[in-house]
């Protein structure tokens, strides 16, 4: 990977981010939806961006819609703010991984209480 390319995906992240904190018009987009990494190709053709919603399962699955649906607007939106030419496709990509070390630290927690660790 270039620095080009690291320093682009967080600048996407962050702008998307600040995009989201807007708040999109498309109301299936859950306020508590944020960006946790941007990956782009080194030819800039596509970019794959980790979204973690916290909610049930529905929320997740209509924000990851919304934010598909919503994705023409976000390149657009990007274009202005960051000034370059090519704005890479967007990928939404449902990011479990805080749910998952959530859990996993709840599993330690109980057998901590349990005195098993």
């Amino acid at each position: 990977m270039s620095r080009r390319t690291d320093r682009l995906d967080e600048q996407f992240r962050e702008e998307i981010g600040k995009l989201l904190q807007k708040g999109l018009k498309d109301p299936r987009v859950s306020s508590l939806a944020s960006i946790t990494r941007v990956t782009i190709t080194d030819d800039l053709s596509y970019a794959k961006v980790m979204v973690s919603v916290m909610g049930s399962d529905k929320e997740k699955r209509d924000s990851l819609i919304g934010l598909k649906n919503s994705a023409g607007y976000i390149r657009t939106f990007l274009g202005k703010a960051l000034k370059i030419r090519k704005i890479p496709e967007l990928n939404f990509v449902l990011d479990e991984n805080l749910e998952h070390a959530m859990h996993i630290e709840s599993i330690l927690a109980e057998l901590k209480q349990k005195g098993d660790l």
